[in-house]
């Protein structure tokens, strides 16, 4: 499997990707809201797109489909629930289906609730796993849910489904907001090395060679997974004055969920 992170430097800070079977030359494009630089890419490189994967609904991330299919009359994949709100879907993906590209390359869906109520991130069954996250999870960070999702519902796939992914999945999300994610993880945890050491790393990255994360690295630098950290939950005590003695991870992350909004 090949994967092509483009940056598109936008004010939006989108990343989209293009996933490729190396044996036939086949593409899947996520997200490809800079259609010029997905077909540019993909002419250049001797590859096909065949599919568009939207990982939901918002516009930032379907804008450029219609431009992609006259092009390449590539089918669109999205939520079932999506069908509604995303123009011109031709399948529905449910969790656990599978999206087969070219010969060798196989994606599976996941229902991944919270940003939007019909969001689908997809992971790649390699050796070595790749997670196609859109605004779900972020590097450092989590999506907000303030067009058409739910913080609960974002705190159960968190909890249920991402946390319990192989640590060493690489993590592909939809935009670059990992220095300001970062910079929120030492505001709520001022303590965390880990997390003062990769800002010092990424704060002046070139996005179009952006550090690909995994989710062991996630873990320790993202503070919507780190709902049992003694310093996380002391912080928020300053925050929040009503808390439990005994705080349910739960709580945690819609109380994180909450500052992030605002900061």
């Amino acid at each position: 499997m090949i994967v092509e992170q483009i940056w598109t430097g936008n004010a939006y800070r989108n990343f989209n990707y293009l996933i490729v079977c190396p044996d036939t030359g086949e593409a899947l494009a996520v997200d490809p809201l800079d259609h010029e630089k997905c077909l540019g890419v993909a002419k250049a490189k001797g590859w096909s797109i065949t599919q568009i994967l939207n990982t939901h609904e918002h516009h930032d991330h379907t804008g450029g489909n219609a431009d992609v299919i006259a092009a390449t009359g590539a089918k669109l994949l999205a939520h079932a629930n999506a069908k509604d709100a995303i123009e011109g879907m031709d399948v529905g993906l449910n969790a656990g289906d599978v999206i087969k590209i070219g010969s060798t390359v196989e994606l599976e869906a996941l229902d991944t609730p919270g940003h939007t109520m019909s969001h689908v991130c997809v992971m790649s069954r390699t050796d070595t796993p790749a997670l196609f996250c859109g605004d779900t999870l972020f590097n450092a960070g989590a999506g907000n849910c303030h067009h058409g999702g739910h913080p609960a519902e974002l705190y159960d796939t968190f909890a249920s489904q991402l946390a319990n992914l192989p640590d060493q999945t690489l993590i592909y999300p939809g935009h670059d907001y990992i220095a300001n994610n970062i910079r929120f993880t030492l505001d709520r945890e001022p303590d965390n090395a880990k997390a003062a050491e990769m800002l010092d790393a990424v704060d002046a990255q070139d996005p179009d060679a952006a550090m690909v994360s995994t989710l062991a690295l996630e873990k320790e630098i993202n503070t919507f997974f780190r709902l049992h950290s003694p310093s996380v939950i002391a912080a928020l005590r300053e925050k929040f004055s009503d808390l439990p003695e005994q705080v349910d991870p739960k709580t945690v992350f819609l109380k994180l969920r909450e500052l992030r909004n605002s900061w």
